[in-house]
């Protein structure tokens, strides 16, 4: 049995890039899924079992509980090929991390939360949906510029960054209703990271 246990959402972006890495890791985990706006994430809020009041959250076997998805990439990714070896690289591995919270989440998982979610709806207008979409085609053109000369953010090889900015990007379109044709850069990234080994995609089973 696995020493790790991830309380995460199914369809959330931000818990899928931990189960993404644990994947791709093939590092085994106990799954316990806690969907929106479901019985099962009140529940987990009520035992405790989200430190932070929210997905996703990894339980460590000495009993800690570590939040926020980009914290979990860091501890889990640590002494693997996902983390650069220079302090410089490293710099510039978490300066993608931060914008995708700072910059991209807020903006292209938001809009995608407006349209897929039925309890989100009321949130929602289409003056909002309108400047989320431009601004998030603003988001789409830092990253399209980000890979040029590159297959990934940090340069040859998948790092942190990329899982990280892989989640929400790889469904904007679906999702969000984004267009990324005029993103071939981004296109051709999204199709490496789908074929990286260990891979596996939002709604397939832990």
């Amino acid at each position: 049995m696995s020493d790790l246990t991830l309380y995460s959402m199914p369809s959330s972006g931000n818990s899928y890039k931990v189960r993404l890495l644990l994947s791709l890791l093939g590092t085994d985990y106990i799954h316990v899924p806690v969907e929106a706006n479901s019985p099962d994430l009140q529940a987990a809020k009520d035992a405790g079992h989200l430190p932070m009041g929210r997905a996703p959250s990894l339980h460590l076997p000495d009993g800690t509980k570590l939040a926020e998805s980009n914290a979990i990439l860091w501890y889990l990714g640590a002494n693997t090929a996902f983390v650069p070896e220079t302090p410089l690289e490293q710099a510039q591995m978490l300066s993608w991390m931060f914008f995708e919270q700072n910059s991209h989440e807020p903006v292209i998982a938001v809009r995608s939360a407006l349209l897929s979610y039925p309890h989100r709806a009321h949130e929602s207008s289409p003056e909002r949906l309108a400047a989320l979409l431009k601004s998030g085609q603003a988001v789409l053109q830092t990253m399209e510029d980000g890979l040029a000369g590159k297959d990934f953010f940090c340069g040859a090889n998948p790092t942190l960054a990329d899982i990280a900015l892989y989640a929400y990007t790889h469904t904007a379109e679906s999702r969000g209703g984004y267009d990324l044709t005029p993103f071939p850069k981004l296109s051709a990234w999204i199709d490496r990271m789908g074929q990286l080994p260990g891979y596996k995609g939002l709604f397939e089973s832990a």
